[in-house]
């Protein structure tokens, strides 16, 4: 029995991570994607390569796309510093000021392409609750609008088998996400969190770093 096929978009983080497992285990049969923009903390492609590899994905891409024309995001524009917090009652609220324009927008086209091109009718990717606040591209509506979209202006249009966005953790926190991560086998120290890596290693005061440490010590307590 063909098992059913489906993309998953990749970072090497908690997130995309734990989307991984949560797709295999429901019994499809998996494809990665990762991106290099060009971003600070590239270093999480060594680590997305690392986890596609261990859990076996039947392919694994990483596609270069370049969006140095995006100048306001901190995550690819050299002159300006990821913003660095000491503790993460201090992060902004509204517009996270690592938001870089349009990413999932971008990341999901090229997905969607490729998913064409195998007739995977399935993409994954990991969005959570937790992320609302911050990014507009990881809200529930967004995803429902775009596979509309998708299903308008591609083969899948004609096709008996529409394509699906799936987010499995949308209506989750990251403590969930993680939770779910610990009980199916996942160790975290093999995913990378970071927007300002030093060293190749975590900076421990960006946003990133303290939403992961926080989820992780919830988990702990």
């Amino acid at each position: 029995m063909n098992k059913k096929k489906a993309i998953v978009l990749l970072s090497g983080g908690i997130d995309s991570t734990t989307t991984l497992v949560y797709a295999l285990n429901q019994g499809f049969e998996c494809y990665a994607i990762s991106f290099d923009y060009n971003q600070k903390h590239k270093v999480e492609l060594d680590y997305a390569k690392k986890i596609a590899k261990k859990y076996n994905v039947k392919e694994h891409k990483i596609i270069k796309i370049s969006i140095d024309f995006i100048v306001n995001t901190p995550l690819v524009n050299k002159n300006l510093e990821v913003p660095q917090y000491n503790k993460i009652s201090e992060l902004p609220i509204g517009l996270s000021e690592v938001y870089v324009p349009a990413r999932n927008i971008l990341f999901l086209s090229y997905a969607i392409a490729w998913a064409e091109s195998l007739k995977a009718p399935y993409i994954f990717i990991g969005a959570n609750k937790d992320d609302y606040n911050g990014f507009p591209d990881c809200r529930p509506e967004f995803y429902e609008k775009f596979e509309e979209m998708v299903n308008l202006g591609t083969s899948f249009v004609d096709s008996k088998q529409k394509l699906k966005i799936l987010t499995p953790f949308i209506n989750s926190t990251k403590v969930e996400v993680i939770k779910y991560g610990i009980d199916n086998g996942i160790n975290y120290d093999e995913t990378f969190t970071c927007y300002n890596p030093i060293n190749s290693k975590p900076c421990g005061k960006c946003s990133s770093c303290l939403v992961r440490k926080e989820a992780l010590e919830k988990l702990i307590d």
